[in-house]
């Protein structure tokens, strides 16, 4: 099976944190990329001064951060790019909204707006997304893990909703797509908070994580990662796109390394100023699907 590959995320920047090397490596090798965004991020936490009007101000913030998730993609390689609530005429999935629980954990806050999208039933947003599936054929799909990654309310849903769509899709005729789970390889993740201690110190402007300290959901040990993708080949794209989400992410900054060195790439944060690392390596789980029939590209190693 060879052809396309399906990314499906939550909200705008969620496609570059967690695969944006798997969507620039795609992209460069020619090959069919979509990316379906499931809300536009009304309810995120804004960053800096010059853009801190937009935040509680869900449409004009849904707005901005529609052009960002523009801009991204354009910077990944990506042109085939669409919000799931487009698909049927007016339909409106907005975001549910969180709270930080620790660093690197999130859960769902006191209130959930009206529209948000985990009060969507999963069938009719399945739906939709079955209906791209068919359209786009792809032989991979990609989201993330049952958990959301770090817990984020929206990204359990597009766990949920993507899971339901690839069953309903299959049984309209779709030939079953390799499903992968975006993960972070633990040992390499611990290696890279390393590298963000050294980055925060004596900086006042953000804090770094405990090398020590709990883990994100997506964290697995490295014998449970399926597959991997080097971000070095793609390093340019990925910084690129990190800079189009302005209201999301901050410092992001290079580091300087040696080949084969198992710490970070780059550093950036989010929201709550903590340092996160950019890793040499995507780590992602094969869920569902034969990952031996995909023709993969250059870039992504199969284990």
């Amino acid at each position: 099976m060879g052809g396309g590959l399906l990314a499906v995320h939550a909200h705008p920047d969620d496609e570059t944190l967690s695969t944006g090397g798997l969507l620039a490596t795609w992209a460069a090798a020619g090959l069919p990329v979509t990316l379906v965004t499931c809300t536009r991020g009304e309810q995120g936490e804004v960053i800096g001064a010059r853009l801190a009007a937009l935040e509680g101000d869900g449409p004009a913030l849904a707005a901005h951060r529609a052009q960002e998730v523009t801009a991204a993609v354009g910077a990944l390689g990506v042109t085939d790019r669409l919000f799931l609530d487009e698909v049927a005429a007016g339909a409106r999935f907005v975001d549910s909204g969180m709270v930080w629980d620790g660093v690197g954990r999130a859960r769902a806050g006191a209130h959930v707006p009206d529209g948000a999208f985990v009060s969507v039933p999963v069938d009719e947003a399945a739906e939709l997304l079955a209906g791209v599936l068919l359209s786009r054929r792809p032989a991979v799909v990609v989201t993330y893990e049952p958990h959301g990654g770090y817990g984020h309310p929206d990204h359990v849903q597009a766990h949920r909703v993507t899971m339901r769509a690839v069953e309903l899709a299959e049984g309209r005729g779709l030939a079953a797509p390799c499903v992968l789970w975006a993960a972070l390889d633990a040992e390499a993740l611990r290696a890279g908070y390393l590298d963000c201690v050294l980055a925060a110190s004596g900086v006042t402007t953000v804090t770094a994580p405990d090398p020590q300290g709990p883990l994100p959901s997506a964290a697995v040990p490295t014998a449970q990662i399926d597959l991997t993708v080097a971000v070095p080949a793609v390093l340019d794209r990925v910084v690129a796109a990190l800079g189009c989400h302005r209201t999301q992410v901050q410092a992001v900054r290079l580091l300087d390394h040696g080949p084969g060195d198992p710490g970070a790439l780059a550093v950036y944060a989010l929201s709550d100023a903590v340092l996160q690392p950019l890793l040499a390596a995507e780590s992602y789980r094969c869920a569902a699907g034969d990952r031996a029939s995909v023709r993969w590209p250059q870039g992504v190693l199969v284990r």
